[in-house]
């Protein structure tokens, strides 16, 4: 048989002979040549994109040479697609600005902008004046002989004085308070012993350093990130030189006893009902020794898994977690340590929740909702969505401004229902915001969706879309549940930025601790505290025995102290929501421009 024979053979017995096995050949078929069709344009994509990327670059080491023959007075934008930079009276600055008038004019002749009445900017007028409170002395300034003596009269007569009233700093005073203890006995009646009074219980042994000691440490180090070394030369430049292991005992007598005040504060975030959660990053050195796993503790079991599998690969650290946990209903936070992102430390931080829980999309946090049976309902954060989108511009322009602008449409919608009511803000995201849902889940299942590469960008956001719909929209449910997580994001700067100072953690004792000092002085920072001054004064009743936690509380420490809130804080973050709140308004205002005809 000949070559063409066979094929002709071949063929005949690759072709169905029926009508559903043609369809399904074509089906297949069809398949096969849009597979084909995805393959060459995701090359395509990726060819142009380089080529972009290769023009950037020519064009910036074209202008990186240029700038490096040039005095330093002739620098212009980078852009290429933007104007250079030129001062002189060249012919090219001469038509740019004949240019941009002309552009000018004819926008104006075009374009009618709504007008609006914009809203009187009331800043407030600096006082110069320093605080009434503050202890003042007086001095006398020293008078030059001319000054006080006249060359024709002779001695001047002082009629009065004009006062400037100037602010001095002195480094903080330490003092050393000496409690004096009597003793007391019984004359001629030694048998009777020798009586004094009760000595109250000291943070350290001894009694040796004051719970003021103690807070200065703890809000150094936790709220303005100043690691112990660090405050070793604070401490000496006010007369006394600790050592470091001497700070670090007072942090662990400290945690010891605050520790029944941040297990309160947790047992009130999780039973709060909507909780928001986000994790960050931080560096747990390696035991020399690995603790062994106790059997009835799942934390412990974790704990060796990781420790023994760092030290086979040789490593001297492990990249462990701190968890951060945001009541929404309670004006508290709560954090935790974990020594790794494994779903075990939410998941028995959780182990008693019961309610919503707002977060990104990490698979743990699923995981933990499947199997609570219902007990946890999971709302996803529209940011990170939109986070997505807004990453994939480049490629898809066109695409991504239409979902971004969906994405605009439900944060106006949130920035109006600012300041109503949980069931009015229910109301108008049910009235509103499920339309825009709507025409998203439409533009989702059409044509020019589907044009979309699978593995780009955007075709990862909408998948990201598509696999978390239900979650993302669990906020219209419940006027109480916030749009986004970007609240609780926030919250981990405070770890961050401890983090770029303190470096690292010593030990899985020492995560634990910080967890807790990260509890009290994160909500205290939220309810606009003075850290310092709440923290001596739990320590203070804690120390004397006190157990009613509910009263510790920052938000309700913070009613019976007023003197301890810093308004100025309060202050500047109502003027920041009134601003962006503003601007917001003006914009949507000025959405709708008209064009003439």
């Amino acid at each position: 048989m000949s070559d063409a024979a066979s094929k002709d053979a071949a063929l005949t017995i690759m072709m169905p002979v029926d009508l559903a096995g043609s369809h399904a050949l074509i089906e297949q078929l069809a398949c096969t040549v849009d597979s084909q069709h995805n393959t060459i344009d995701s090359h395509v994509h990726t060819i142009e994109q380089l080529r972009r990327e290769k023009q950037e670059i020519e064009v910036a080491f074209a202008e990186y040479i240029e700038r490096l023959f040039r005095k330093r007075s002739e620098r212009y934008i980078q852009n290429p697609n933007q104007l250079r930079l030129d001062l002189g009276n060249t012919e090219a600055a001469t038509d740019a600005a004949e240019g941009l008038a002309q552009a000018v004019d004819e926008a104006s002749r075009t374009v009618e902008v709504q007008t609006h009445e914009r809203r009187p900017h009331r800043r407030s007028q600096r006082n110069e004046e320093l605080p009434e409170h503050l202890p003042r002395y007086e001095v006398e300034a020293s008078v030059p002989e001319e000054v006080k003596r006249c060359p024709r009269h002779g001695e001047r007569t002082v009629i009065g004085y004009d006062t400037v009233e100037t602010l001095e700093f002195q480094r903080p005073v330490l003092r050393v308070r000496v409690t004096k203890y009597p003793k007391y006995a019984c004359g001629h009646h030694p048998d009777c012993g020798v009586a004094s009074p009760e000595r109250p219980t000291g943070l350290v042994e001894g009694d040796r350093y004051d719970s003021s000691v103690a807070a200065e440490i703890i809000t150094a180090k936790y709220g303005f990130h100043l690691p112990v070394y660090r405050q070793q030369d604070l401490f000496a430049g006010s007369g006394w030189t600790p050592e470091r292991s001497t700070l670090l005992n007072i942090l662990v007598a400290s945690a010891f006893v605050l520790r029944p005040l941040a297990e309160h504060i947790k047992r009130v975030v999780l039973s709060s009902g909507i909780v928001g959660t986000d994790d960050t990053r931080v560096t747990l050195l390696l035991p020399s020794a690995i603790p062994q796993a106790k059997a009835d503790d799942p934390k412990s079991q974790r704990i060796y898994e990781v420790f023994r599998e760092a030290a086979a690969e040789g490593r001297r650290s492990v990249t462990a977690r701190m968890w951060a946990y945001r009541s929404v209903i309670e004006p508290l936070n709560v954090f935790d340590f974990t020594v790794s992102r494994h779903r075990d430390g939410p998941d028995l931080m959780l182990a008693d929740f019961g309610g919503t829980l707002v977060a990104d999309c990490y698979s743990g946090y699923e995981g933990i909702a499947l199997g609570s049976d219902g007990r946890i309902r999971r709302a996803a954060c529209v940011a990170h969505a939109r986070r997505k989108v807004f990453d994939a511009k480049e490629v898809y322009p066109l695409e991504s401004s239409v979902v971004l602008a969906k994405f605009q449409q439900l944060y106006d919608i949130e920035d109006r229902a600012k300041g109503m009511s949980p069931e009015d803000r229910l109301r108008l995201r049910q009235s509103e915001a499920a339309e825009v849902w709507g025409s998203l889940e439409e533009w989702l299942k059409g044509e020019a969706a589907g044009r979309v590469l699978p593995k780009s960008k955007l075709g990862q956001a909408q998948g990201y879309l598509r696999n978390h719909w239900e979650p993302l929209r669990t906020y219209l449910s419940d006027g109480r549940i916030p749009i986004d997580n970007n609240e609780v994001e926030q919250l981990m700067k405070q770890v961050a930025i401890g983090r770029k100072n303190w470096l690292f953690i010593g030990s899985v004792a020492a995560g634990e601790r910080a967890a807790d000092f990260f509890t009290l002085v994160s909500s205290a920072l939220r309810n606009d505290l003075d850290v310092w001054a709440y923290l001596k004064d739990v320590l203070d009743r804690l120390l004397a025995g006190e157990t009613d936690y509910a009263a510790l509380r920052p938000d309700t420490w913070r009613q019976a102290h007023p003197e301890a809130i810093r308004e100025y804080r309060v202050t500047e973050r109502r003027d920041r929501a009134d601003r962006k709140q503003y601007l917001r308004a003006a914009r949507r205002r000025s959405r709708a421009v008209p064009l003439n005809s």
